[in-house]
């Protein structure tokens, strides 16, 4: 007998029909930004299609979003000053909070509001935690701040908190803190791969970093596996509600594993060098702009991911 597979793919309809993986827009999640004294949306030069928001911007796109069918927005803020130790962040009067009030006072429950819970966005330093006097992360005085913002941004109406910091015992310390203050019902997003890529450097642009350095002592090292799991395993035994992998395509090896392993959804960020690599590529005429957009969402709920972080939600929920 001849084996012929070809016959599941001879038309559109076959292939639709035994199409093993799906995309629902409601499996999608849009990065937002929000700046500081912005009268309006601020175009990024690094990052084609995505802007930094006024506050009133930043409403219209996420009500379009949520017309979209879009299943959340995650909000960055772009403050106008910052500080050793990230006041900005825990300020209620901060941007990120005030962006955070913005959203759920005009969407209410309808989509899931979530916070980025990292202080680099507010450091003048750049890093990720509050440094000691010879400049390295101190993890333990970081996780003080971090509690602050869980309670601030949960005041403010995220639905969820996005910890992006990887700092050791972050998960079990923030949801102490929340559930202390009654937020018990505050989920807690856990990056637990989140690796030190040279896949961030539009972000940093739409984020305005201050950057000095690397992130290496606290990112995870792209040349390791095992250790995702390992940071994985200590997250959910922390209590985390869900479990990232950042960035995505460089990572669909450990985002399987990570899947394989975890009894709660699992995430994945397509981070804003992927953006820039399809749009510059589509931009020359390389690739089909729209398809590889739609192969890459693909390939990564393909690897396990139940819930994909981009920059291409509300475009793509729109065609779906």
């Amino acid at each position: 007998m001849i084996h012929r597979p070809r016959r599941l793919r001879q038309n559109a309809a076959v292939r639709r029909l035994v199409a093993q993986t799906r995309l629902h827009p409601a499996d999608l999640v849009l990065p937002l930004f929000v700046k500081e004294g912005a009268s309006g949306p601020i175009e990024l030069g690094s990052m084609p299609g995505v802007v930094q928001h006024s506050l009133d911007s930043l409403v219209v796109a996420a009500k379009e979003a949520v017309a979209a069918g879009v299943g959340g927005v995650m909000l960055f803020g772009v403050p106008t000053k910052r500080d050793a130790t990230g006041s900005g962040a825990t300020d209620p009067d901060g941007i990120l909070n005030v962006g955070l009030r913005a959203l759920r006072d005009a969407l209410g429950d309808e989509t899931v509001i979530m916070a980025d819970l990292c202080l680099d966005e507010f450091t003048s330093h750049g890093h990720c935690g509050v440094l000691t006097a010879d400049g390295r992360v101190d993890n333990d005085a970081t996780l003080e701040r971090y509690a602050e913002m869980a309670v601030v941004q949960a005041d403010s109406g995220a639905h969820v908190v996005g910890l992006s910091g990887m700092m050791d015992g972050q998960v079990a310390y923030c949801r102490g803190a929340l559930d202390a203050a009654g937020h018990t019902d505050t989920l807690i997003l856990a990056y637990a791969a989140k690796y030190a890529s040279a896949a961030y450097g539009p972000f940093r642009e739409a984020v305005e970093s201050t950057l000095e350095g690397d992130r290496s002592t606290y990112q995870q090292d792209p040349a390791n596996g095992i250790e995702a799991l390992r940071e994985v395993r200590l997250d959910l035994a922390e209590g985390a509600d869900i479990v990232m992998v950042k960035p995505a395509l460089p990572y669909l090896d450990v985002l399987s594993e990570v899947a394989a392993e975890s009894d709660v959804p699992v995430a994945a960020y397509q981070v804003s060098g992927e953006l820039a690599m399809i749009e510059a590529a589509g931009e020359r005429g390389w690739i089909d702009r729209d398809r590889m957009v739609r192969e890459s969402l693909i390939s990564i709920k393909r690897a396990g991911a139940q819930i994909i972080l981009t920059y291409y939600a509300t475009e793509v929920a729109r065609s779906l």
